[in-house]
């Protein structure tokens, strides 16, 4: 361990693991290590069953009922991928997928008036969705038309409208969208955690609807992928990849802090060793002393015996519970996978719900989410606290990720990743040099 790396990364969170490939795919020097005998870090996937049981301190053996301890791939923070988002052509350009299955979603729904509602995200589905009256349809058509053709490049497609400086409020007044139209396409097309975008300028929101509606259009479903047998095969496929490209990977490695001399970076030592580097990458529970907590987010992974009810008996799903629908600060998020997924045993479903914490009492904040789900059979809850690097690591060279968020979608994270990466090395990273889609990568 005592030599010299470009890159140290600690912790195999997912963050981590993209970032640790994206450098050795840019021909640096990594050395990865985490302190536990795992990958994964906070968003392990945990297998057998037994393993859920036990990480959350339940102390009763795994119910016979369940089948086979070995089926199931329980991801503790479990996220879809957007088929067309950079997530996976991320993935694409590291050359993961090669590691990895994906299967797509089986369906997008919202919340309104007690009720879940199909997303809609083209203009046929527009027209036959029970989210709106007849009057709101053609205005919604039209809406959903104008974002297909809108090229911020080309003002003949503007009809009027410059995304770039008028705000998605303005957008949604000159389509006569009522309030609650606009609700879920903010939080379920363009998945934003809350309203603050409305007074932003609308370019970014129509960008989101269109990869929202983009992604849909490559698998059907939904705009959604998961990975076959859950979240912890992408940090092993980056585990292979980094090797493949020379990194080394050390997991049960203690790490006993990020040494500095006179506020320059040294490396890092572990017991009597110290590896020396340039950089290091790492998540929040490494660098404490760098970071500022920002909140919380109160997780419940549920275990059911049936799919969740008015969904069409998807195997696989997303709910978004827009804040306003509920009375609340931000969305509430449920997603559902099961044994397509190959990550339960056949006939059950594991279900996340999931929020940013607004009260003292957090599990009572995810009763509007619980209350979709119908019988439960098994449920663990956990409250995790949300941090924030102090600095953006520019001086310190050492780049600190974020928490995750109660999002059930990865794209909050990839922004996190893309940010990183831009701090880290100076420049974006230039997704022309990806191929655009999973199929062609095989």
């Amino acid at each position: 361990m005592d030599e010299v790396y470009d890159v140290i990364v600690l912790g195999t969170g997912l963050k981590e693991c993209i970032l640790s490939g994206l450098m050795s795919v840019s021909g640096k020097k990594v050395l990865h290590m985490d302190r536990n005998k795992y990958y994964g870090g906070e968003s392990t996937s945990l297998t057998p069953l037994d393993e859920l049981y036990s990480h959350f301190k339940v102390n009763k053996p795994v119910p016979e009922e369940c089948g086979r301890p070995r089926d199931w791939n329980v991801d503790l923070i479990p996220k879809f991928l957007m088929a067309s988002g950079e997530l996976v052509k991320l993935l694409i350009h590291t050359g993961v997928t090669r590691y990895l299955e994906f299967k797509s979603v089986e369906g997008s729904y919202v919340y309104k008036g007690g009720k879940i509602h199909k997303v809609p995200a083209n203009e046929k589905e527009a027209l036959t969705s029970d989210l709106m009256g007849m009057t709101e349809k053609p205005h919604y058509r039209s809406f959903l038309q104008f974002i297909q053709e809108y090229n911020a490049d080309d003002s003949k497609t503007w009809d009027g409208f410059d995304a770039s400086r008028e705000t998605m409020q303005a957008c949604y007044d000159k389509f006569s969208l009522d309030p609650s139209t606009a609700d879920f396409t903010g939080h379920a097309l363009a998945l934003y955690l809350n309203d603050d975008y409305l007074e932003s300028p609308a370019l970014e929101t129509l960008k989101r609807i269109k990869l929202y509606s983009d992604s849909l259009a490559r698998y059907g479903k939904s705009p959604y992928l998961y990975p076959l047998y859950g979240l912890g095969e992408l940090p092993q496929g980056f585990a292979r990849l980094s090797a493949v490209y020379g990194g080394t990977y050390m997991l049960d490695k203690p790490v006993d802090e990020i040494v500095t001399e006179d506020g320059k970076l040294i490396g890092v030592q572990s017991g009597s060793e110290v590896a020396r580097c340039s950089m290091v990458i790492c998540d929040p529970t490494y660098a404490k002393d760098r970071c500022k907590n920002v909140g919380q987010v109160v997780r419940a992974i549920c275990i059911l015996d049936h799919p969740i009810p008015d969904t069409n008996d998807a195997a696989s799903c997303q709910v978004i519970i827009p804040q306003k629908q509920v009375g609340r600060q931000n969305d509430i998020y449920v997603s559902c996978v099961s044994s397509t997924h190959n990550v339960t045993a056949k006939g059950f479903y594991l279900v996340l719900v999931a929020t940013t914490v607004e009260t003292d009492n957090p599990e009572e904040e995810l009763k509007p989410g619980l209350e979709l789900l119908g019988s439960i059979k098994e449920k663990f809850v956990a409250v995790s606290d949300l941090y924030e690097p102090e600095e953006d690591g520019v001086q310190s060279q050492i780049f600190v990720s974020t928490s995750y968020d109660a999002t059930s979608h990865f794209e909050t994270t990839c922004d996190d990743v893309l940010d990183i990466f831009r701090r880290a090395t100076g420049a974006d990273f230039d997704f022309s040099k990806v191929k655009h889609v999973l199929e062609e990568s095989e």
